[in-house]
């Protein structure tokens, strides 16, 4: 029933405000219970209100939360601080007077802080499918929500008008023919990022991955803070035109660059040089309206806003029982064999790896 939207929209959107814009929303929750169209304070603004911290790509069908906000009797607001890794340090330097009442979009490579500095209060919420309970952290603290495949996208037209062969692996990225055209997130300040800094650490090991980003770095690859900004402005496969061909991005981008009448794409993912990453939802600590954060979490898994995240967010649903649009299996599938790290190895070295990199390639 579903088909791939050819809307001339980003693959992780940025951000729509739910209600009212994000600059007031951050003035609202740091207001505490006050009310900001009455001025009144108390738990009646509290409990119509909930408060979600996120990062700028979420997105969620009008009509969908529409139909939670009347069933639920609750007005969601939303907080995106930015992208995923600096949605983190958001929750931590914020913890003791908390941002709103829920998170989504903490992922697999930097869950654990978020867990160890405290920020996340345990809940589990009701319809939690099974396959989605698998990657549950934390004891209930993290529900997972959604997940994809961190990869190099590649821009098939430039290619073909250059006459020069695709790179396939992460080998082929260090290659001289391959020189200036790669743009990367920051680990330290991306998720993605820190995904494609793991996806490296489970190819060459804890003693190869540093000398691997030295040849990337010999070979000019480019750095930048954000998804966004290597997608929609760096790479020159997507809306911004940009000089580079080869993008860090999602094995589900190429849904986005599909042709008008759905038979083809104009990107495509390099399924060598993935890394799962799989994105939660949390109560906040200290949250204003803690049953009403629950109920969005509750939201979050529902079948309603599960079978709306593949449209919206270009990732797969963490239920895997959704329904997918038509065409996902041959434009936007999941890599048979994407790189992996052990969560253990994860918490333990994350800081210093990032450290590592930083001194590697930023210097």
């Amino acid at each position: 029933m579903n088909t791939i939207s050819t809307r001339r929209t980003t693959p992780r959107r940025l951000g729509l405000g739910l209600v009212g814009g994000i600059g007031a929303l951050a003035l609202a929750a740091c207001a505490g219970t006050t009310d900001a169209g009455s001025g009144e304070s108390g738990s009646s603004a509290a409990s119509s209100t909930v408060t979600l911290v996120t990062h700028d790509s979420f997105n969620v069908s009008e009509d969908v939360l529409a139909a939670f906000e009347k069933e639920s009797g609750l007005t969601v607001k939303q907080v995106a601080p930015g992208d995923g890794g600096a949605l983190v340090n958001q929750l931590v330097l914020t913890k003791d007077s908390p941002l709103g009442d829920v998170v989504f979009g903490i992922d697999n490579s930097f869950a654990t802080r978020a867990i160890d500095e405290g920020v996340l209060a345990p809940y589990t919420p009701e319809g939690l499918a099974d396959s989605a309970a698998q990657y549950a952290i934390g004891d209930g603290a993290l529900t997972p929500v959604d997940l994809g495949d961190v990869c190099v996208n590649v821009d098939h037209s430039w290619f073909a008008d250059k006459g020069l062969a695709e790179p396939v692996t992460l080998d082929d990225l260090t290659k001289p023919e391959y020189k200036d055209l790669l743009v990367v997130t920051n680990p330290a300040t991306s998720s993605p990022g820190l995904s494609f800094l793991l996806a490296t650490v489970g190819a060459y090991g804890e003693d190869g991955w540093e000398g691997y980003w030295a040849k990337l770095k010999d070979n000019g690859v480019k750095v930048v803070d954000g998804w966004s900004d290597a997608y929609s402005v760096d790479f020159s496969g997507s809306e911004g035109k940009g000089p580079r061909p080869l993008a860090l991005s999602y094995s589900t981008s190429p849904a986005f660059t599909v042709s008008e009448d759905g038979t083809s794409t104009s990107t495509g993912a390099l399924l060598d040089t993935c890394f799962r990453q799989v994105e939660y939802a949390g109560v906040l600590a200290g949250a204003e309206n803690p049953e009403g954060a629950k109920k969005l979490v509750d939201f979050l898994v529902s079948d309603a806003f599960q079978a709306d995240i593949a449209d919206n967010m270009y990732m797969y649903p963490a239920n895997a029982d959704v329904a997918l649009p038509e065409g996902w299996a041959q434009f936007a599938p999941l890599s048979p064999k994407p790189f992996e790290v052990a969560p253990a190895d994860i918490t333990a070295h994350r800081d210093e790896w990032i450290k590592a990199w930083t001194s590697t390639v930023i210097g």
